[in-house]
């Protein structure tokens, strides 16, 4: 009986031995694994920027860490993963300062926190300037470069027919390899809402027959404003020309037409020229917009000041001054811009000529 119970006690004092000891072996693991988690990784104070490609796992990120000698360990980070729930990464582009460790790394992956980048478009650009800046930048991925106005209208699936105009003037972040296409998209989304938000709040008896029509006065405001404070002003004398049939007789519509053949300076025989854009000699509004309208200058056109004034010309100090008669405003011209055709003036020309 004394020898049963020896027996006894030998194998509960094994087995508790084993207990404490894959216990203590536990306790032990996962002390390491903590410190492990918490210890930085290998990288310099430059930090590291690595691309986690489309289709990719963690595990393609571990092993090429630990090939390079940033992680120890790599098949611990996918083992800590998998027990945590953890696997699900977002591809994309990511920056690893100097500190960071196993733990951070994967917080990192799993929130997405990718290096974003900005492509910012000014007011008053043409579409064609916003295109120069897309293609200069390496962190987009090109689709629309080198298109025909049509190919890129297709590829955008946009219910337009002319891209002028429809990007709004912002700072847009993206992801690298985002589609210059996605970057545009964006921007038109934001100038329709914006478009139609204010259609709704105009004044009455405007001489638009629709929404791209403001958008085409909106474009010209934009690119004759000097001083933003007179928007508006500017907004009014052109819509007080199309009420009263006047041409509105705009500089930049010239300048627009003329393409690349503008070299700074518009002559009389530019104002004479019959293109589409020149409203010195149409009638009306041109048939696009002529540059990117800014908030400010689709608020304005849409609720124009009140006023008289018909005429307006640049004073040279950003500011213009306004004339409600053409002799008025000829004795302007004279004393701040004659002789001085390279600076705006929306005229008729003054009765003295250029």
């Amino acid at each position: 009986m004394s020898k049963k119970i020896s027996l006894k006690i030998k194998l509960l004092l094994l087995a508790a031995a084993i207990f404490f000891a894959g216990l203590l072996a536990a306790v032990s693991a996962w002390i390491y694994i903590q410190a492990w988690l918490a210890a930085p990784l290998q990288i310099t104070e430059q930090g590291y920027t690595y691309e986690l490609k489309q289709g990719h796992s963690l595990s393609h990120l571990a092993n090429d860490l630990g090939a390079m000698g940033i992680l120890s360990h790599p098949r611990l980070l996918r083992l800590y993963a998998r027990f945590n729930d953890a696997n699900k990464v977002h591809a994309g582009e990511y920056f690893f300062p100097q500190g960071t460790t196993p733990k951070t790394l994967l917080q990192k992956l799993i929130k997405g926190d990718v290096v974003l980048y900005q492509v910012t478009f000014v007011e008053g650009w043409t579409v064609k300037q916003a295109f120069d800046v897309l293609a200069k930048n390496d962190s987009i991925q090109h689709q629309l470069y080198e298109k025909t106005n049509a190919e890129q209208l297709a590829l955008l699936g946009l219910p337009i027919k002319h891209l002028e105009g429809w990007i709004f003037p912002d700072t847009y972040t993206f992801s690298r390899n985002t589609p210059d296409i996605e970057i545009l998209q964006n921007a038109y989304r934001k100038m329709q809402t914006l478009l139609d938000s204010e259609w709704e709040k105009r004044a009455p008896n405007l001489p638009y027959k629709n929404t791209y029509e403001a958008l085409i006065m909106a474009s010209i405001v934009e690119r004759e404003t000097g001083h933003h404070s007179e928007r508006d002003q500017i907004a009014g004398v052109f819509v007080r020309r199309l009420q009263q049939g006047m041409k509105l007789q705009t500089d930049p519509t010239v300048i627009y037409g003329m393409g690349d053949s503008y070299k700074g300076r518009i002559t009389r025989k530019n104002l004479e020229e019959p293109t589409v854009y020149n409203t010195y000699v149409i009638a009306g509004l041109p048939p696009t917009p002529i540059s990117l309208p800014s908030a400010a200058s689709i608020k304005a056109v849409l609720n124009p000041a009140p006023g008289r004034a018909l005429y307006f010309v640049a004073k040279g100090d950003g500011t213009s001054e306004f004339s409600d008669t053409l002799d008025a405003h000829n004795q302007a011209v004279r004393r701040y811009q004659l002789n001085r055709r390279n600076d705006y003036r929306a005229a008729p020309p003054p009765a003295t000529g250029d």
